[in-house]
């Protein structure tokens, strides 16, 4: 039987020609949706093996239906098609053990494989994200170096002043991840645990990071 797969983008253009590309290339593609929580809704309904996301979704993000089949014990698996090259969502989408990750760019060129590779247990990352983040960040000394990536970047937003409000907003994540980060990166760089303590750290080495 074949695999039966879920499609979920808020773009017409983007959820319709996926389709039908799958579709012409004898894929079983057993639902589609044009957001978050119908996406959510046909998963939990229909149980496809796979479901392909777009991150970004009203009602609920690709991430956040992950968060929700991981917490439910769902075993549909996630492929995120995404225009982000952001180190947090990419971080994120590691710990919810999505198996697929790739630049929407890239989607018609790499789906299949990548659904291939999900079939075989095996999950599928994009060589281009990859590459974008071994490039896109260089860390001119080790102050940073205990910190995932995540971490890295919120030290550096923090460096800007922005408050846990903004980096949450600027992140697309939760004000409460934001503070698990912060707690976490205090832990790992020995600080004070004050208030203030990451703040005044992150203003007196940003030169350095």
């Amino acid at each position: 039987m074949n695999t039966r797969i879920v499609i979920a983008d808020d773009h017409p253009l983007m959820l319709h020609g996926l389709t039908d590309f799958l579709k012409s290339n004898g894929h079983n593609v057993i639902g589609s949706a044009n957001d978050g929580r119908e996406a959510y809704n046909l998963i939990v309904k229909l149980k496809p093996e796979i479901a392909i996301l777009d991150i970004r979704m009203p009602y609920l993000t690709g991430i956040e239906i992950a968060n929700e089949c991981k917490k439910n014990n769902i075993t549909t698996r996630i492929i995120l098609i995404t225009f982000d090259k952001e180190e947090a969502l990419y971080d994120k989408a590691q710990e919810l053990n999505i198996y697929g990750y790739i630049l929407k760019e890239f989607a018609v060129d790499e789906i299949e494989a990548c659904i291939e590779s999900v079939k075989e247990n095996t999950p599928y990352f994009s060589n281009e994200i990859a590459q974008y983040l071994d490039s896109s960040t260089s860390i001119k000394e080790n102050l940073l170096e205990p910190l995932t990536k995540s971490e890295q970047r919120i030290v550096r937003l923090i460096s800007e002043s922005n408050s846990s409000s903004e980096i949450a907003n600027i992140l697309s994540i939760s004000i409460r991840t934001v503070e698990k980060h912060r707690e976490n990166i205090v832990t790992k760089l020995e600080l004070e645990k004050k208030p203030n303590s990451l703040s005044i750290w992150a203003n007196v080495n940003k030169m350095n990071f």
